[in-house]
This record gives structure tokens, sequence and C-alpha cells, in this order.
């Protein structure tokens, strides 16, 4: 079985605010989702959060269109790549690809 795939669509975000609420529409994210670093750290790597059917098979999460963003807000860009980093080194069966084209 396959891996459940969402995409993250990151074409025209700017900011800390529209990535997080991107990551809540496209994770189905419960509405008490904090949207800041540290909830999305714990959603990413909380398989009770996730969407249905990516416990049993994996989670992967494609970021598209991510780099307007990385190079417009760097610095949050970074923290953004730290908390995937850190999310897929917590939940093995969650794999984070930032997708180049």
């Amino acid at each position: 079985m396959t891996e459940l795939v969402v995409t993250l669509d990151l074409d025209g975000v700017t900011d800390k605010a529209g990535l997080m609420d991107r990551c809540a529409g496209a994770l189905r994210l419960p509405d008490w989702f904090g949207r800041n670093w540290d909830a999305l750290a714990d959603s990413l790597s909380d398989h009770t959060v996730w969407p249905e059917g990516a416990v049993e098979r994996g989670l992967l999460v494609v970021v598209r269109n991510w780099q307007p963003y990385a190079k417009t807000k760097p610095e949050e860009w970074a923290v953004a790549q730290d908390v995937f980093r850190d999310a897929v080194a917590r939940a093995s069966s969650l794999t984070v690809a930032l997708a180049l084209g």
C-alpha cells in the first residue's frame, strides 16, 4: 500500500499566517489548530490529527510552489524547514518532500 499523498501548495503565500492557513486546509487540521510553529510541529507528528487513511498507509506531504515564500521570508522558511525536519524525525511514517517544479 502506498502512502497517502497530501499536496501543500504555497502558491501566493507570503507570510507565516498564510503558510499556517494552507497547512490547516491541506492537512485538514482541527479547528483548534493553533497556527503557530509548535502547533504545526505537533500536528505533523501526531497521527491522531492526520487525514483519514494516513495512519495505516503513511503520510507524504508534497510542498509545491514554496520558492517565492522562501525568497520573500527566508527566516520564516528556515523555521518551516526545521519544523518539517523535526516532525519527520518524530513520526517515522511521515515524509515531507519539496517539489522543485
